[in-house]
Formats: structure tokens, sequence, C-alpha cells
């Protein structure tokens, strides 16, 4: 059998392999080599060296939208993952009507981006005008509180799933014996479920962390960038160089290589962080 895997291996894997290669390993090498021309179309592309990416670093909109991003994928893993945490423990307790629940806090994730955008904006603009007497393309910060909400509301039914999993999967008998050593439901919590779902954990805050930082379409239909540019995510910043500044294209393109090392370390340290952390059953 594994004689036959072998031999016939390489026909299942050619299709896969090259899928992979035009879709991606070709876009990214030329799009490397881009990050270092001038260019309208790809066809015209002048090498111009480092030229782009001291732009990059001289334009004060995308070293804005770096750490105004950065606090947005904190705040977002924080709250979506407390929160997931906690549903997903109430409802892996003994309480009636959890497939119920599940389903419903579930829904909120099957709907695309740019409809539940425009959907929450209507809504959020109402409240915040109500309360603030401004609507989110007038606040950067505003923006900043829909944007976390409308996130929040869509990914947190995703990752209770994940955590629901992962509680299922710790040993009664380990829970039992932390109850007959006289461990408060607390302790519990905190020396025998959470060591053990750790990878649950790790999944989560990769999945959240990582779409945090690439967060486009529910960005454009709250706030647009608005108000001059002061809310817009790495993801929108670099979209709307590319396409919104005539001979910026090699600059949104920098932008997009940058952001692209920006997303690898930081989810490559997060995953090292977390598993550091993993116990073995």
């Amino acid at each position: 059998m594994e004689k036959a895997i072998k031999r016939y291996f390489p026909i299942f894997a050619l299709p896969t392999a090259l899928a992979f290669t035009i879709g991606f390993v070709i876009p990214f090498i030329l799009g490397l080599y881009l990050s270092a021309c001038r260019f309208t179309t790809i066809n015209d592309a002048q090498f111009i060296g480092l030229e782009n990416f001291i732009k990059v670093f001289s334009d004060e909109g995308f070293l804005h939208s770096i750490w105004y991003t950065a606090l947005f994928a904190l705040v977002s893993v924080i709250v979506i993952n407390v929160i997931a945490f906690a549903i997903a423990l109430a409802l892996t307790s003994a309480m009636k009507g959890t497939t119920f629940f599940r389903t419903i806090f579930f829904m909120p994730n099957l709907i695309g981006g740019l409809v539940l955008g425009y959907i929450w904006q209507l809504i959020l603009n109402t409240i915040f005008y109500d309360t603030f007497g401004l609507v989110m393309k007038l606040n950067e910060w505003l923006g900043f509180a829909g944007l976390v909400i409308v996130v929040s509301w869509q990914q947190i039914g995703y990752m209770m799933i994940i955590y629901i999993a992962g509680l299922q999967n710790v040993p009664g008998d380990l829970i039992e014996a932390a109850r007959i050593d006289g461990a408060t439901p607390w302790q519990t919590l905190w020396r025998v479920k959470i060591p053990i779902i750790m990878p649950s954990i790790t999944i989560c805050s990769f999945l959240t962390l990582t779409n945090s930082f690439k967060l486009f379409d529910q960005n454009f239909a709250l706030t647009a960038g608005e108000p001059a540019n002061r809310s817009a995510l790495l993801a929108l910043d670099i979209y709307q160089t590319f396409y919104g500044r005539v001979g910026w294209e090699g600059v949104g393109q920098a932008k997009a290589v940058i952001f692209c090392a920006i997303v690898v370390f930081v989810a490559l340290f997060q995953l090292r962080l977390t598993r550091s952390k993993e116990v073995q059953q």
C-alpha cells in the first residue's frame, strides 16, 4: 500500500502544486519585483530600487494605519476570545437549549463582510448620533469602536465552536479529581481546563489576530477610512494607495510587501508564544 502511495503521489499532488504555484508563488514573486518598480501596468514597470519603500515610510497615513491596526488587532483578539470562551463555558455546562444557542451565536459568521458592514453602519451611526451627535465617518475613534463591535459580533460564534470542541475534550476524570482535592470551580478552570485547551486557544488567537490585521471589507463598508484616512486599517490604506493615487501603484505594492512581512512576523510570534504553553495529555 505504501509503495502504491509513493508511486502515485506525484500524480495526485501535481494539480494542487500547480494551482499553488500559479495562484500564489508566481504572483508573490512578481509582487516583490513590482514593489521595487514604478509602473501603471505590469508591461511598463521600471526598476527604481528602494525608492518606493522610502516613500512608504515617509507616508504619515501609512504609519498611522500601522499602529491603528495593531491597536485594533489587540483589542479584537482580547474581546473576541474572552467572550467566545465565556459563551463556550456556558454552553458546555448543564443547561437546556445548548444546540439552539450554538446555532444562533454561529449565524453571524455566515454573513458576508460588506453586507454586514453596511447593515451595522446604519445601526451604529444611529446610536452614535443619538449619543454623541457624531457618526463614524466624522470621528476615527467612533469608527474604531464600530469596527471592534462588528468584527466581534461576526467572529465570536466561530471561535466559540472551537472552544466548545476543546472543552469537550477535557477528560472528565481530571475535573473529578480536582473536585475531590477541593479545587474551586475557578481553580479548576485555571489549573485544569485552560492548560488542556491551549491548542484551541492557539488556533483562536491565530485566527482572530490574522483576521484583524487583514480586515478590509468591514472597514471599507463602515468608514471607508474617513475622516481623512484616519480610520483606515492597513489593508484599506494599501487599497487606497494603489487604486486611489495616480503614480503610486509601486508604493502601494511596497506597502503590500511590508504588510505581508508584518502579518507573518506577528502570526509566527503569537504561535510560538501560545504553543510554548501547551501541555501534553
